[in-house]
């Protein structure tokens, strides 16, 4: 396996990083690979899917109501632009 440093890290991350480690009993490094594990194999999943199926897939849960629609008037009538009225 191969070496990597990350400098500049954040204070904030890195103590919550040491903070996951210790509750889960483990070394820095290994909750490090861990997370990066976790967070990479999530996005590829995520990126195998569209927007809509992304939305659809937080909003379902939640249920949905009937929306009722109003009448389309002039539906079906032949359309003109501007253009074709001078």
């Amino acid at each position: 396996m191969s070496s990597t440093t990350i400098r500049d890290i954040d204070e904030q991350l890195k103590a919550r990083l040491r903070g996951e480690a210790a509750q889960h009993g483990r070394s820095l490094g290994v909750e490090a690979r861990d997370s990066l594990r976790a967070a990479l194999s999530t996005e590829s999943i995520d990126l195998q899917r569209n927007l809509a199926e992304s939305i659809r897939s937080r909003i379902e849960p939640l249920g949905g109501i009937d929306l009722e629609l109003p009448p389309r008037d002039g539906f079906g009538k032949e359309w003109t632009s501007a253009h074709d009225r001078s």
